[in-house]
């Protein structure tokens, strides 16, 4: 969805924004934010672990517990229940089922079974975008939001393919959403990486790019056995390989379908009254090109 100005966006009485770029430039920070100033907030990462992947999640949960004799019989007899706590703000749930590929010893698990969550996990990212429309309906005509924001995952970018004109996830997001692309620099970059290996997220690779640096890895530290790979020196490391690999992808869908704003200016937008001007004199700058 694109405007013709940015007055043209202050006016509309009933927005829609979907927000886009990697994890930790200040998507779901921007989205709360407008959510308490009476937005409906939309977090495809919630919807993807509560709705897409919850099954996978609570299932991997009972057979972690089922190692244990005493939880084992507890489970048999359905004396307890077990079920994933996601929030907006918390997707350990999610993270801890996607796992990290590599030695079982360090809590890796095999990259087979890796590539099987990633895959499960692309499916159900395609899925809880393409709801979108549907929750922009949901929010105004049950739940008396006039004013929406997509809260998208890191890995948007991903699970579609920016060149075809027919992609149903950009479709559906173009046409009833406004998409704003939240750049990172180089130097946030380094700290995004920083930021990912105290808190990581879940994460995606599509599968080709993920063969491709799971070979490089290997290849670079001179590892020839998959149970040999440190999990968490590969999740950074291919951390930081995914962000490079990401912002031209992002930077096309930006150019096709939205705007472009940079991750240092989100902070300042503290208010509904600031985002939406800051919105509107992103439109009328980059309408000029």
């Amino acid at each position: 969805m694109r405007y013709k100005s940015g007055k043209e966006f202050e006016d509309q009485k009933a927005k829609a924004v979907t927000v886009l770029g990697m994890s930790g430039v200040g998507k779901t920070t921007l989205s709360k934010m407008l959510h308490d100033k009476n937005w409906f907030q939309y977090s495809v990462d919630y919807r993807i672990g509560t709705r897409y992947m919850d099954e996978y999640i609570v299932d991997n949960f009972k057979r972690e517990a089922n190692k244990n004799a005493f939880l084992q019989k507890l489970l048999r007899s359905d004396s307890i229940y077990i079920r994933s706590n996601i929030t907006f703000e918390n997707l350990e749930p999610l993270s801890t089922y996607l796992g990290k590929p590599g030695n079982p010893e360090k809590g890796g698990i095999s990259f087979a079974e890796y590539k099987i969550r990633q895959a499960q996990h692309c499916e159900a990212e395609r899925k809880s975008l393409c709801d979108v429309p549907e929750f922009i309906d949901k929010a105004r005509n049950i739940y008396r939001y006039d004013n929406f924001i997509c809260d998208s995952g890191g890995s948007l970018c991903e699970v579609v393919n920016p060149d075809d004109d027919n992609d149903p996830v950009l479709k559906a997001l173009s046409a009833s959403t406004l998409m704003v692309y939240i750049e990172s620099t180089e130097k946030h970059m380094a700290e995004l990486v920083k930021g990912f290996i105290k808190h990581p997220k879940p994460m995606y690779y599509n599968p080709q790019f993920l063969d491709e640096k799971w070979a490089e890895y290997k290849a670079v530290n001179k590892i020839s056995s998959d149970d040999a790979v440190d999990p968490d020196r590969f999740a950074e490391w291919g951390y930081a390989q995914l962000l490079k690999h990401r912002a031209p992808i992002y930077k096309k869908i930006a150019d096709k379908y939205g705007y472009t704003v940079r991750m240092q200016d989100v902070p300042a937008l503290d208010t509904e009254e600031k985002f939406n001007t800051f919105i509107a004199n992103t439109i009328d700058e980059q309408s000029k090109y």
